[in-house]
């Protein structure tokens, strides 16, 4: 008995001593999938508080555990409403994780814990903030004509609209014809795009092009790169994602992607030192870090930081009337032109619209003329699926958009978990589709749009 109660004892002992380790190594060093996944928590969490004015746990329990990992169950949150900052831990104590508000700006992870650095990026007071004009039409206001009854049969199919939809507007015409909303969504939500945010960042350079900031022909882009064979990159290899430039874009655990928007507190800092593995224009590589890279580009051209981080709103979301627009940027101060755009459905579909317009905006040229086409233009290294600038040709899935009956001119702006604006030119639609419905859901907006367009002519 004496023996078997040692044993139980140094059982238990290596037990305890275990436990502790493990303890220890947590919360010394958690393991960089824990961090990545409380850096996604935080981010999330504040921006659809301090953006969206959603509930915190709500945006949890839905948005943050979407992806469906295991992990991300283990997650809680701490939200501090007045200093702006939302932490979230693993088990409610190991691999810490931190995002910051700054008005104006949006939401950054810190995922180096320099709260104040953070902070310090702040965006500069508008001196006449733009208001949205309830009463005038849209799309320079927000009223609306009543919807057509052949639209608003189409957007109560919950089949077509798709599984969590949170927001559909379709505009034909100029006028938004018809609109749906999920239940705890409405007009005046700002909503995420992912990677949408990639076309309206090539925007925003090419309202830098027209005014003879920037050229697509640029090479020797960063200071950064003034040696070969980065120093031969050019800004329309970039656009295309056809630099040549490692990156990984597999979100399933550890990637290039999430550790730079998880892990890296200057994002561009982490992209720009990636190595050159293919000659331009050779091999289409999509890549977040490409856009990113797009944004630290155009910033660049700006001698002071304010200046950057005010131009978005004056060169575009003003004129646009995107009152509701935010491009959030990294901790370091630039913005996340890949992936962090919100914007209500209505003010997706103002730039639908700006780009049925070719550009143009009330009389006014805001983007050269050819520049739109070349959002259109499939590139040979693509296979045809992605555009010359930051746009597909295709949407999402593998199948081509003509299996669905859908035109060739239709083109795209698409994000992740099945945000989609569908942009047909020649027929003067735009579709709107945002949502929180991950790509194992097999959802194809396509059907939604051929089935808009067919009722609409």
């Amino acid at each position: 008995m004496r023996l078997f109660g040692k044993i139980l004892r140094g059982a238990a002992l290596a037990v305890i001593m275990l436990v502790a380790g493990v303890i220890v190594w947590l919360s010394v060093a958690p393991p960089e999938l824990l961090r990545v996944g409380t850096g996604y928590a935080a981010k999330i969490v504040c921006s659809n508080v301090f953006l969206a004015g959603r509930d915190p746990q709500a945006v949890l329990a839905l948005d943050v555990q979407a992806p469906g990992h295991p992990l991300l169950k283990l997650v809680g949150i701490d939200v501090d409403t007045k200093n702006g900052v939302v932490t979230a831990r693993m088990l409610g104590a190991f691999a810490s994780g931190t995002a910051v508000y700054r008005e104006g700006l949006g939401c950054a992870s810190v995922p180096d814990g320099d709260v104040e650095a953070a902070l310090a990026v702040s965006a500069p007071a508008p001196g006449s903030p733009a208001v949205a004009d309830v009463g005038a039409s849209w799309p320079a206001g927000e009223r609306t004509m009543p919807a057509d009854a052949r639209i608003a049969l189409l957007l109560s199919d919950q089949a077509l609209v798709g599984p969590s939809m949170r927001a559909v507007v379709v505009v034909k015409d100029g006028r938004i014809v018809g609109e749906t909303y999920g239940p705890g969504f409405s007009a005046t939500t700002p909503l995420l795009g992912w990677s949408m945010a990639k076309t309206v960042n090539a925007a925003i350079i090419g309202r830098l092009v027209e005014d003879g900031r920037l050229d697509l022909d640029d090479t020797r882009l960063l200071p950064e790169w003034s040696d070969e064979p980065h120093a031969s990159i050019r800004l329309r290899d970039l656009l295309a994602m056809e630099s040549g430039l490692e990156f990984n874009e597999d979100y399933g655990d550890v990637a290039d992607v999430t550790r730079m928007l998880y892990l890296e507190p200057d994002m561009a800092g982490f992209s720009l030192a990636k190595p050159v593995l293919a000659g331009t224009g050779e091999r289409f590589g999509y890549a977040s870090g490409t856009s990113v890279l797009l944004a630290r580009i155009w910033m660049s051209r700006f001698a002071d930081p304010a200046q950057a981080l005010a131009y978005p709103r004056q060169a575009l979301f003003d004129p646009l009337g995107m009152t509701s627009a935010v491009l959030e940027t990294d901790a370091s101060g630039t913005f996340v032109g890949s992936s962090y755009l919100y914007a209500t459905a209505r003010d997706w579909a103002r730039f639908g619209q700006f780009l049925v317009d070719d550009g143009v905006w009330n009389g006014e040229r805001l983007l050269r003329e050819g520049f739109v086409a070349a959002m259109q233009r499939p590139t040979a290294a693509s296979g045809g699926r992605y555009t010359e600038i930051q746009a597909w040709q295709v949407g999402p899935g593998d199948e081509p958009d003509e299996s669905f009956g859908l035109t060739p001119e239709t083109f795209w702006l698409q994000g992740h978990d099945g945000q989609v604006v569908a942009v047909i030119p020649s027929e003067r639609l735009v579709v709107v589709r945002l949502g929180l419905t991950p790509s194992r859901l097999g959802y194809r907006p396509q059907r939604l749009v051929k089935a808009v367009a067919d009722a609409s002519r």
